[in-house]
């Protein structure tokens, strides 16, 4: 990546016709809308799938988990793939996937192939990461940037979209309708990609590397499973530890073998950029803040009032507080790239970082509202939208074209992490709020989990100033 920035990568545009493109760009978009909104699916069924399948809570879950954790292993092999001359066909057969694990959540099976079924939904994760490469190998130059910022961003609200239909879809037919929408917008995703998808360029190679992609699922199979059994860290400290240091180890084996490796699954040299390792580090911290507060509102709306605090929420009515995050997500997207014209990247990160952590200082003065929770969604998608905006175009400015996919596969991984270590402390340190004999945390322990997120996003504010200053001189001779 470091030998070749964008502007200079030796592949050309393949341009399509204005027809064609005219109708590229919403597939793109709505193919990136549709495979995130279906794998959050899980978030506001968990308690219906439980008494559903008669399964604990803990195992109910399961179904947001094991997407995330598919999703993470899924995306830099397909990131890889797509960046071969078979990218139609990688997109078409993980599409497919997605429909037929859609169909398992739909038809009347055990649990386990309910689990099956959102495994194969969380698949579709990885195309994110190639909507991005199609963006950029097959549109104009001056309108690529503002398509893939566009992608990101809808790659994040996609949740907001998701949350209160699935609810409402829920309460009014049960959890089978609910994944019945999965079901019904996945197909149709699957249509729009085969009438609308470009073949990508033939001079292209991509090679998977296999030993690469199991270490790497096992290394994330342990990060997502300890991120999501918060039992495990209060009861077995120990174990937990004992099983960090051992995902830390396999991550560290996954690094040897990709420097080792003739056709790596992620370059992890590339990685080592400034630019990009600046960048990642920027989504890995600032991912699990944003994660966070997404967490903390959702559950302190739908807390009963018995509880001191709260509002007793319906699921369906809880979901609408995700509506002006995702509203606003989607002004910031279309906003950033024209003002990233005139601002560096990482200062766009840095100033969505600041808006982040402003939501997180609102909802930890002002919560007593409901209004209060809507303005803190407000600021808190506002603030998302503009950093998953900008957050592309830091790392393209310095990759070629025939790496996108794979560069920005590797960037929603570590995405990814985040998000699940952000649900992670959301929840651990809620817990540890929770009085014996009680069902729901203190108030303060809001109040708490909510300063943490103010010091996630304060770290995330320094990192992309850091990578600010360090592009400078290197812009600016």
């Amino acid at each position: 990546m470091t030998g070749q920035p964008a502007g200079g990568a030796a592949v050309e545009a393949l341009p399509v016709a204005r027809s064609e493109a005219r109708l590229l760009v919403p597939a793109l978009v709505f193919i990136a809308l549709v495979v995130a909104a279906v794998a959050s699916l899980g978030t506001p069924l968990i308690t219906s799938v439980a008494t559903s399948f008669h399964v604990s809570l803990g195992s109910a879950q399961w179904t947001l988990t094991v997407a995330l954790l598919s999703g993470a292993v899924a995306t830099p092999v397909l990131g890889r793939l797509g960046t071969g001359p078979h990218r139609r066909v990688t997109i078409l057969a993980t599409l497919a996937v997605v429909v037929a694990g859609s169909a398992l959540t739909v038809l009347p099976l055990p649990f386990a192939w309910l689990l099956a079924g959102r495994a194969a939904q969380g698949v579709g994760l990885g195309l994110t990461a190639l909507m991005m490469g199609v963006a950029r190998d097959h549109l104009p130059e001056e309108r690529s940037p503002a398509v893939i910022a566009l992608i990101s961003v809808v790659s994040i609200i996609g949740a907001g979209v998701g949350y209160p239909l699935a609810a409402l879809l829920a309460e009014l037919g049960g959890v089978r309708a609910a994944y019945g929408l999965g079901l019904v917008v996945t197909a149709a995703a699957l249509l729009t990609a085969w009438r609308s998808m470009p073949e990508a360029p033939e001079d292209r190679s991509a090679h998977v590397d296999v030993a690469g992609a199991v270490v790497l699922a096992a290394a994330l199979l342990l990060v997502l499973f300890l991120a999501g059994e918060r039992n495990l860290w209060s009861r077995h400290l120990a174990v937990a530890a004992g099983l960090g240091v051992v995902a830390v180890v396999l991550l560290c084996v996954w690094a040897v073998i990709e420097l080792r490796s003739t056709t790596p699954l992620v370059d992890v040299r590339a990685v080592r950029h400034p630019a990009v390792a600046g960048a990642n580090l920027a989504m890995f911290v600032g991912g699990i803040g944003m994660y966070l507060l997404l967490t903390l509102v959702t559950r302190y709306a739908q807390t009963p009032h018995g509880a001191g605090y709260g509002f007793g929420l319906t699921t369906f009515v809880a979901g609408l507080v995700l509506i002006p995050f995702s509203v606003l997500g989607f002004v910031a997207g279309k906003l950033t790239p024209r003002v990233q014209t005139r601002v560096a990247g990482p200062l766009l990160l840095a100033g969505s970082a600041v808006v982040v952590g402003g939501g997180f200082a609102l909802f930890a003065a002002a919560r007593s509202d409901l209004a209060e929770l809507f303005a803190a969604m407000g600021v808190l998608g506002f603030g998302v939208g503009g950093f998953s905006a900008a957050m592309p175009g830091v790392i393209l400015a310095v990759t070629p074209k025939s790496e996108t996919s794979s560069a920005m596969s590797f960037n929603y991984v570590v995405r990814s992490v985040g998000y699940s270590l952000g649900s992670a402390f959301g929840g651990l340190i809620l817990a540890a709020g929770t009085g014996p004999g009680h069902l729901f945390p203190d108030d303060s322990a809001y109040t708490t989990a909510a300063l943490v997120g103010i010091g996630a996003m304060a770290i995330t504010t320094l990192t992309s100033l850091a990578l600010a200053r360090r592009r400078s001189p290197e812009t600016n001779p």
